[in-house]
């Protein structure tokens, strides 16, 4: 299905509303093969000044860098947001987790409590994998990581709970 949506786009050229960039997005992230990257590439390059204020947007094309394993410009995007809500930070938290870089989201949900979001139970769960690679890591002894800075962070998160 995201592969005939891919096909659909190639073929026509549209003016695209915020929904059929969020689609295409979406679609591009459940992929994730070379042409998929191409495209929601080329569409993030392409969108609309109008767009950059949406954030359902600009979530799924987080989601589709995350997934895509570039962090570096999911996160230039999630600094453009102005009102960051819950599923936007969940959002960039998951993709930490997926790029294996679990402390950004422990660090990611101080912010968003500094914002004063609360976290609702996806993001919970989010969490609790983060805590669970960063532990998963300590056991795999990598040379380099800070293990009590890794300690610290997983541990205060028990206290939110």
């Amino acid at each position: 299905m995201c592969d005939k949506v891919l096909g659909l786009f190639e073929e026509i050229t549209l003016n695209l509303s915020d929904v059929s960039y969020t689609i295409i997005f979406n679609a591009c992230a459940q992929v994730s093969i070379d042409r998929a990257m191409k495209i929601g590439r080329k569409l993030l390059n392409q969108i609309h000044k109008n767009f950059l204020n949406d954030n359902k947007l600009l979530t799924s094309a987080i989601n589709m860098l995350m997934r895509f394993g570039d962090v570096s410009s999911a996160e230039n995007l999630f600094q453009m947001i102005q009102k960051k809500n819950i599923i936007t930070y969940g959002t960039m938290m998951n993709g930490y987790n997926i790029n294996n870089e679990p402390l950004k989201s422990l660090k990611l949900f101080e912010d968003m409590k500094r914002d004063d979001i609360n976290a609702d139970a996806i993001v919970l769960i989010i969490l609790i994998g983060a805590c669970a690679r960063i532990e998963k890591s300590n056991k795999r002894d990598h040379a380099g990581l800070d293990k009590s800075l890794e300690k610290e962070e997983a541990t205060s998160f028990e206290f939110v709970i």
